[in-house]
């Protein structure tokens, strides 16, 4: 469902309720173009999920690489003990 910013002002309630009850995703867009959404929370734990499986995957990958800083090195470089 997409909504304009005036639309989602006067119907915001009803915009939750479709979102939290009904599943839906409501963009909100001002002058035809999408600014923001809103998403269940089910939706949201989904995509926090997601995130945090490329993270994990990203930080792997970086562990296997050669040429590593030790930790020492980069908290000097920081100025920290």
């Amino acid at each position: 469902m997409k909504v304009s910013i005036t639309e989602i002002r006067d119907g915001l309630a009803d915009a939750l309720n479709r979102v939290a009850y009904g599943g839906e995703r409501v963009i909100v867009e001002r002058r035809g173009e999408g600014m923001a959404a809103l998403i269940s929370m089910a939706d949201l734990a989904a995509l926090e999920e997601l995130e945090n499986q490329t993270d994990i995957k990203a930080a792997r990958k970086a562990r296997k690489e050669k040429g590593g800083v030790p930790l020492a090195k980069v908290k000097a470089r920081l100025g920290m003990k």
